[in-house]
């Protein structure tokens, strides 16, 4: 069974042909990273046009690379949301259209849910029911995987979420967009222990998450040394505020898994390629006894391929939706 796959919520352009659910037989990216850093951040409109420009030449290319024509998809999946609206327009319409021109079934698929199955990809043997934390520019969610199609969301961000807090201290520090990098790449020559920053919600079975108080605090620091007329260690600052996240973040997935008695504990979403935070999450679960699954660094970003992961499940349970799908952009975890 082939699914044909779309994923335009942000700045990539992607498309893939998985089989079987688990298989990728092709996964094309084409990012706008170049074109956004300019402007220090993903410019919604600029997103849309050039989503508009690559869609199809991305999906013929999936397509050709998998050596498989329209007629061998059995459905198309495509993301609807959470993101941001006129770039979901682009590749919800072009599913649409393709889905009527081809008389293929429609699948709508959740993009946090997309992140969250990247990791059957990357690890054949993973089995529900597991413990996933979702770590993106946009998101920070705990969720409970109890089958293919069934969630329960535990707890996620009330403000900032954490990928979103890494972008903006760097940007305040004078570091290139996209800035979780920057700042994962200057904590390696820092001191995690050099300042201490605030961690917030950090109470027992508290499993909601919010970074913009320690983003105020970093924010803080910094101005407070400009204006004392006083130079800081850049790196002892990134080292100091990724600590913080990243034991903020494992703290809560491990008092998560013990609430919720899981035994596997799952990474995923962009700030998932983090090492720091991968290692530091292996190391949590080693001493829990606990399984750990990321996926691979190409899947922990925007791509097709976990969308049609996701897509394939949802097929199967017959999930799928009709022409007046639409995107929406707030659209939370619905696994049921």
């Amino acid at each position: 069974m082939y699914t044909l796959a779309l994923e335009t919520s942000c700045d990539e352009t992607s498309a893939a042909v998985i089989e079987d659910g688990r298989h990728i037989r092709s996964n094309i990216i084409s990012t706008q990273v170049p074109i956004h850093r300019k402007f220090g951040g993903v410019v919604p409109e600029i997103a849309s046009r050039q989503h508009i420009e690559y869609v199809m030449p991305i999906i013929k290319e999936a397509l050709d690379t998998a050596k498989v024509s329209l007629d061998d998809i059995d459905h198309i999946g495509v993301t609807y949301g959470p993101g941001l609206v006129g770039a979901l327009l682009v590749g919800v319409a072009a599913a649409k259209a393709i889905s009527f021109a081809a008389d293929k079934p429609l699948v709508g698929v959740n993009h946090m849910e997309g992140h969250i199955f990247a990791n059957f990809l990357s690890h054949p043997e993973l089995e529900p029911p597991f413990l996933a934390l979702v770590v993106s520019g946009g998101h920070t969610q705990l969720v409970q995987i109890n089958d293919y199609n069934s969630f329960k969301l535990m707890g996620q961000t009330r403000d900032d979420a954490a990928g979103e807090a890494f972008d903006k201290i760097a940007r305040v520090m004078g570091y290139p967009y996209p800035g979780g990098p920057q700042i994962e790449k200057l904590a390696k020559d820092g001191n995690p222990d050099a300042i201490e920053f605030p961690k917030a919600l950090h109470e027992r079975h508290n499993f909601e998450f919010s970074f913009s108080g320690l983003k105020s605090a970093v924010l803080n620091y910094l101005h407070t040394q400009e204006q004392r007329g006083e130079s800081y260690n850049a790196a002892d600052v990134a080292a100091s505020f990724q600590k913080t996240v990243v034991e903020t973040l494992v703290e809560k997935t491990m008092d998560a898994a013990s609430y919720s008695k899981a035994k596997k504990i799952v990474l995923a979403g962009g700030v998932s390629a983090n090492g720091c935070l991968s290692d530091a999450m292996q190391e949590a679960c080693e001493k829990k006894g606990y399984a750990f699954y990321r996926p691979d660094p190409i899947l922990c970003t925007d791509n097709g391929a976990m969308i049609g992961c996701r897509a394939y499940y949802m097929a199967q349970a017959g999930r799928f939706a009709d022409l007046t799908l639409n995107a929406k952009p707030a659209l939370p975890i619905t696994g049921e």
